[in-house]
């Protein structure tokens, strides 16, 4: 018995609607579409260039999905899924390496802000990952990414997405961020999450003498507040330079909500291995498109 029955959603509706970005950001995403056509040396496309431009922002911006956008310009859904990944490609190569960063923030400031968040991620299938991906703080699946901010909330750079069951100080570690701060002489204020954050993991961890002002011990490269103990409670002193150092924090907020004004960090799904490069080409267009 063969059924024959109608579709039931008919000829698809095409609506407009409106992106929040510049100019700017725009022109990028279409010199980053020409780009990868002359690498490939394809000459054509199925739309113009601004056109794919427009819908790679639109997956990218407000989580469109690809048989929506594809149904309403003519295309296909693994065309567009083609040109996001080109335009991801590209632009995730363009984000500068860790040390050039703060070579060039040295000549704005002398201090950077560093910290961590989540991005949350789809529920993996897989037992392994489903331990490791899970965070206990935020209780629900993730990724960690560390951020590297200025004094203003503008994006400086961003690291590898790691599983959220890592801790924000060993990732620091990994990524040897003290030692990239101590060659650019820079410091960076941080929360107490990186209390005695050191690149150099092993070493005894023995109190140093006190030193006078101007000593290089006086300069501390990570800058937290301190930590109550058992039975010593902070002074009122401490307790001022804690409030003083979260105001100082509260900046790189605006920074992280700037990136997660992108909604495909909503929660993010299919494979994890290439959150990285989606984080990364999302920064290049963050730093585009805001600026303090």
């Amino acid at each position: 018995m063969t059924h024959k029955n109608p579709v039931a959603e008919g000829s698809p509706l095409v609506y407009q609607s409106s992106l929040a970005l510049s100019t700017k950001t725009l022109t990028l995403v279409v010199n980053a579409i020409r780009q990868h056509r002359s690498r490939v040396r394809s000459r054509w496309r199925k739309l113009p260039d601004h056109r794919a431009a427009m819908i790679v922002l639109a997956v990218l911006r407000h989580n469109q999905r690809p048989h929506d956008l594809a149904a309403g310009n003519g295309i296909s859904a693994s065309t567009v899924r083609r040109w996001v990944a080109q335009v991801i490609a590209v632009l995730a190569a363009e984000m500068p390496r860790l040390s050039r960063v703060l070579r060039r923030a040295r000549h704005h400031s002398e201090v950077v802000l560093l910290d961590g968040t989540l991005i949350p991620v789809q529920r993996p299938h897989d037992r392994h990952r489903r331990r490791t991906h899970y965070s206990g703080k935020h209780k629900t699946f993730g990724l960690l990414v560390l951020a590297i901010t200025d004094l203003n909330g503008n994006l400086l750079w961003t690291s590898a997405a790691l599983p959220a069951r890592t801790a924000e100080i060993t990732a620091a570690r990994r990524n040897r961020i003290p030692a990239h701060l101590r060659a650019a002489d820079l410091a960076a204020i941080c929360d107490l999450g990186f209390t005695r954050l050191d690149d150099q993991p092993g070493i005894s961890h023995t109190p140093r003498p006190r030193a006078h002002p101007g000593h290089p011990h006086d300069q501390p490269t990570i800058i937290t507040g301190r930590r109550a103990a058992r039975g010593k409670p902070l002074t009122r002193h401490q307790t001022i330079v804690n409030t003083l150092i979260s105001r100082e924090r509260a900046t790189n907020e605006h920074a992280f909500s700037d990136l997660k004004n992108w909604r495909i960090l909503d929660r993010l799904r299919g494979n994890h291995h290439h959150a990285t490069t989606l984080i990364r080409a999302l920064t290049v267009l963050t730093q585009t498109h805001t600026t303090r």
